[in-house]
């Protein structure tokens, strides 16, 4: 058993808890996040990656909206490297409620939420796919964020001011002594090793298995597990994030992301925190109900479906149970004054656009307990510093500008040294992925991370087969430096198998017509050209 001593633990890797680790590291507290996956591997990276304006909650939560609006401008100063600010419409059709529209108006209003109505022979020029039945349309801040590069980016923060992450560690109990939490027990899920880490307090932000760390120290936490389901359509069908004007609800939300659009989303309570199938019926009625947004959906590609979980806080004595019900708001639980167990503390709740604040509001009741009065300055200080210029220059010269652009947003100041590798070997800068544009380069650096451990986190790192072909050409091209980092041949069609049953298990849903073709390719690719068996492809 390994002993490690800090003075907080942070349990879970998604955006609020890596955004605590940034905060608690900047103002000089020890701190050590765990994960039992990869970072982003949760609710973080399964949704459809808006940054809110706060526009769809201004009619029935304007407290989220506010924080929403505020963020949002926070965001793209501190972290416009993973943001693309392309704005928002809310478009508001034929047969939509009048009243609606009118308190939207006003709620957007009162909390400060800029709106400008586009003209409606303007609107069909800039988005020729929108709907004719359109008669009213508005713009609004909204802007779309990238998941995964937010979430690296804060980690690399973080580590400059001291804090420390282990990501494959899960918490298998709390330390427990005299009615206080002085630590958490977890294992290495990679080497088995059993970790004792003392701890002055423990930071619950474990997104949706939140109430299972809680009844760890035998607190009952109502959390609702809501899960939303998503499609992915192989082009860019929007310059702009497309909200349809009414209540939130089912399938009126389109959202572009660099090559692709996702669609969504559902809304379902489920029992456990990982139930990410995505049924063939969710599916059906998303494509019914984008019709209205989109007259044409059922000609476009539908390249994967996937879903993610809303970890929404219940109040006990709550009455609406239903998911689109509950507030988007977060809750911070001091289980000292709730629950009678000191050194422990949770956030539930919330959105990736307003977790830099979530994270802000914890570590002040840290910092408060551990009597620290450095003050948050997370708002003011940018996720990265500035790229020397001769670095950006010359991957210019050596990529092009788009392909360089994208790996310097992807690698920050780590890409010094993958732009020397592709000056010392030119082949280096093929690309391995063309939808991402990822280079020989990139994945051998990444590879080499030791918080790498499968392609699953490969591609999470590089966006290595998440573009139009879903890995179908990219991953068997990066079998030589798969089978040389991870050791031979066998660990390798392991890692494929993971992978592989992974994506098939977002393409399976949408199995039709142009997708099915694809496939097929790719099982023929896997079949014969890397000699698979069936089993051994995921099938």
């Amino acid at each position: 058993m390994r002993e490690i001593d800090t003075n907080v633990v942070v349990i879970g890797g998604g955006a609020t808890g890596v955004g605590i680790l940034r905060d608690l590291s900047l103002r000089g507290i020890p701190a050590l996040l765990l994960e039992q996956g990869d970072l982003a591997h949760g609710t973080s990276s399964r949704f459809h990656g808006l940054l809110h304006s706060g526009g769809r909650y201004v009619v029935k939560d304007d407290k989220t909206a506010q924080e929403c609006i505020a963020e949002n401008k926070i965001l793209k100063h501190i972290a416009a490297n993973c943001i693309e600010d392309i704005s928002g419409w809310f478009v508001y059709l034929k047969g939509d409620d009048p009243n609606y529209l009118q308190s939207w108006i006003k709620g957007c209003a009162q909390v400060g939420i800029p709106v400008k109505e586009v003209p409606l022979e303007e609107a069909f020029r800039l988005e020729p796919l929108l709907t004719r039945q359109a008669i009213r349309v508005f713009e609004v801040p909204d802007a779309t964020v990238d998941g995964f590069k937010l979430l690296w980016a804060n980690v690399r923060s973080a580590e400059k001011y001291g804090g420390t992450y282990r990501t494959y560690c899960k918490v298998q109990s709390l330390w427990l002594e005299n009615g206080q939490v002085i630590g958490v027990y977890a294992e290495d899920l990679i080497t088995g090793e059993i970790l004792q880490v003392r701890s002055k307090i423990v930071v619950n932000a474990a997104g949706t298995w939140s109430a299972e760390i809680a009844a760890m120290s035998g607190i009952d936490m109502h959390i609702l597990k809501n899960k939303g389901s998503l499609l992915v359509f192989n082009q860019r069908m929007f310059n702009r994030v497309i909200n349809r004007l009414r209540k939130p609800g089912d399938g009126d939300i389109f959202v572009p992301h660099e090559t692709v659009t996702i669609f969504g989303t559902t809304s379902h309570t489920v029992e456990l925190p990982d139930d990410h199938q995505v049924d063939e019926q969710d599916v059906t009625a998303l494509i019914e109900m984008g019709q209205n947004l989109v007259e044409d959906i059922e000609q476009h590609r539908i390249i994967r479906a996937f879903a993610g979980i809303r970890p929404l806080y219940e109040s006990v004595d709550a009455s609406d149970h239903e998911g689109r019900g509950v507030s988007r708001n977060f809750s911070i639980m001091d289980h000292e004054k709730m629950d009678g167990v000191r050194g422990l503390i949770s956030i539930v709740g919330g959105k990736l656009t307003t977790y830099r604040l979530m994270a802000e509001k914890v570590t002040d009741w840290v910092a408060a307990k551990l009597e620290v009065h450095t003050p948050c300055r997370t708002a003011e200080e940018p996720l990265k510093n500035e790229l020397a210029t001769q670095v950006w220059d010359k991957a210019r010269q050596l990529l092009g500008a788009t392909a360089a652009d994208k790996m310097m947003e992807r690698l920050s100041e780590q890409a010094g040294s993958v732009v020397e590798a592709i000056a010392r070997q030119p082949l280096l800068g093929q690309f391995v992925c063309e939808c991402e544009m990822v280079t020989q380069a990139e994945v051998i650096h990444t590879l080499k991370d030791p918080a790498v451990h499968s392609l699953d986190d490969l591609r999470r790192q590089t966006r290595l087969g998440m573009g139009t072909c879903q890995g179908a050409y990219c991953t068997y091209r990066a079998t030589p430096m798969i089978q040389e980092a991870f050791g031979g041949w066998e660990r390798t069609v392991k890692e494929y198998q993971i992978l592989l049953s992974e994506r098939w298990r977002g393409i399976t849903p949408v199995l039709w017509g142009e997708q099915l073709r694809e496939s097929e390719l790719a099982r023929a690719l896997y079949l014969n050209v890397l000699d698979f068996k069936a089993e051994e492809s995921g099938e």
